[in-house]
């Protein structure tokens, strides 16, 4: 049966992790020639840091805290693309 409480724990945590781990990921990003390891390294970034922050800070088990580390990439993404729309909004406003 889905643990509703549990869900709702894990995707708080995402989302705080999500906008650390992006903005480590665009600090770092000058590293990375190509966007496909770049992908791979924020994947890989935000696994890890799921899994330090559930270790640190809660009693998530380690397969959740993989979890954790999946759903925050996919928010990290989610984030960067959304602050990315944000920026260009009032330039096409400007424009119009």
């Amino acid at each position: 049966m889905l643990k509703i409480n549990l869900l709702e724990q894990m995707l708080i945590i995402s989302i705080a992790l999500s906008t650390i781990s992006c903005s480590f990921v665009q600090k770092t990003k000058r590293y990375f020639p190509c966007s496909s390891c770049l992908c791979f390294y924020s994947l890989f970034v935000n696994i890890v840091m799921g899994l330090l922050f559930c270790i640190s800070f809660t009693s998530i088990t380690f397969p959740m805290s993989l979890w954790i580390g999946v759903f925050s990439f996919l928010g990290a993404d989610t984030i960067y693309k959304l602050s990315l729309i944000h920026i260009s909004e009032p330039t096409r406003h400007a424009q119009i």
